[in-house]
């Protein structure tokens, strides 16, 4: 658990790093939608007139709302994971339509970003299973890339066999847990 721990520490320090570069663009400006306030001339800049109080944690998060295909059960985006044979991690045929859609909603929102965690079943070594469960998520991540997603958009890590979905220890369950989930943000 503790080397799971540094990876996803170490993961999100990684993805919080910037550069700078003499190209990079200004901060945008803040426009004040206040009733009756005037907007800038397009080009320029605006100064806030009442001092911000919060921030938007939402940005980048894809709506809540009722008509969100991620949350419509009808919608093929509701479908967020992949599951494997044992001791595999190749994509079935049945689940690249489910890619190909995701990708589609990447590449149309390109502010949003989703983290696919790889999991494995108990069954072997742990070093074995934080290593499948990351074959798994890659694969996963490298077809969203080739569909048009972008690569800031994507994160994979492996979660091993720490996150089953079914506590059972049948193939039954063992099946439910070999699997990539496709998370957006407020989802992890």
């Amino acid at each position: 658990m503790r080397a799971l721990w540094i990876v996803l520490i170490a993961s999100a320090l990684a993805a919080c790093a910037t550069t700078q570069t003499p190209d990079t663009q200004p901060p945008a400006g803040v426009e004040d939608r206040a009733p009756g306030a005037t907007r800038p001339a397009p080009g320029t800049q605006s100064v806030p007139s009442t001092p911000v109080t919060g921030v938007d944690l939402s940005a980048g998060r894809p709506a809540s709302d009722a008509g969100n295909p991620l949350r419509d059960p009808a919608s093929i985006l509701s479908q967020r994971s992949v599951y494997y044979d044992f001791d595999k991690y190749d994509i079935g045929d049945e689940f690249k339509p489910v890619i190909e859609a995701h990708a589609k909603y990447l590449r149309e929102h390109g502010v949003v970003k989703m983290l696919i965690q790889g999991n494995t079943d108990e069954r072997g070594s742990r070093e074995y299973n934080i290593a499948l469960g990351q074959r798994r998520a890659e694969g996963v991540k490298r077809m969203l890339l080739l569909l048009g997603a972008r690569e800031e958009q994507v994160e994979a890590v492996s979660l091993g066999e720490e996150k089953p979905k079914e506590t059972g220890h049948d193939e039954e369950a063992w099946a439910r847990n070999r699997r990539s989930d496709m998370l957006y943000p407020g989802e992890y």
